[in-house]
């Protein structure tokens, strides 16, 4: 079972913590790692581009010109599509480009993304975060008491309303309650940052 060090706000060890094997310590999967993170950011997209077809372009309710006698091509509207400023053929329309992956697939995915973060030793892992009131001070001064730096992903076992007011003015930085962990935000974040009320819930989950 791969162990790692355990931390208080203060950035002090204070002791190790055991991570399961079948969550932290599995080989990634770069592969479904791949699927994952094309699967979350098409279900991000909006979909909502749109063009005017033919009978959607404003005008060209009357024929041209008649039907024959004229020595030209028939013509039924000057908003055919081969007209200028014509209707659109087969354009895009509003849609939804959400699917899912099979939930063994999203669940693999979110071990080989942990995994990684350990094999890196990308991962801190914190008795617990307590803050009396949103704080963006108190919680800069505990990145910077853990030496962190750079972007940071921070895991709680719960939703906490003074954890994310505390974190969200701070660049790079986002939080999460465990429910919330997903492949995108892991990867994206330099640092992942749990607490271990958090890291036991994850593996309940996953394991």
């Amino acid at each position: 079972m791969p162990k790692v060090a355990l931390y208080n706000v203060n950035g002090a060890q204070i002791g190790e913590i055991e991570l399961s094997d079948a969550v932290f310590g599995i080989k990634p999967n770069e592969s479904v790692l791949h699927d994952a993170v094309v699967m979350q950011q098409a279900s991000l997209r909006q979909g909502t581009h749109k063009v005017k077809g033919r009978s959607e372009v404003r005008g060209g309710g009357r024929k041209p010109w008649r039907q024959k006698g004229t020595g030209r091509a028939r013509q039924g509207s000057i908003r055919a599509p081969q007209w200028v400023g014509g209707g659109t053929v087969f354009g895009p329309t509003p849609r939804s480009y959400a699917y899912k992956l099979p939930k063994k697939v999203r669940r693999l995915a979110l071990k080989s993304a942990l995994s990684s973060k350990v094999l890196d030793s990308q991962i801190i892992v914190l008795d617990e975060i307590v803050l009396s009131a949103p704080k963006t001070k108190e919680m800069a001064g505990i990145l910077n008491n853990l030496k962190v730096d750079r972007k940071a992903l921070i895991v709680d076992k719960d939703y906490n309303d003074v954890l994310a007011l505390s974190t969200r003015n701070i660049p790079g930085v986002k939080f999460v309650s465990a429910e919330g962990v997903n492949v995108v935000d892991i990867l994206k974040h330099d640092k992942l940052i749990m607490t271990k009320e958090a890291v036991a819930k994850v593996e309940e989950v996953l394991a």
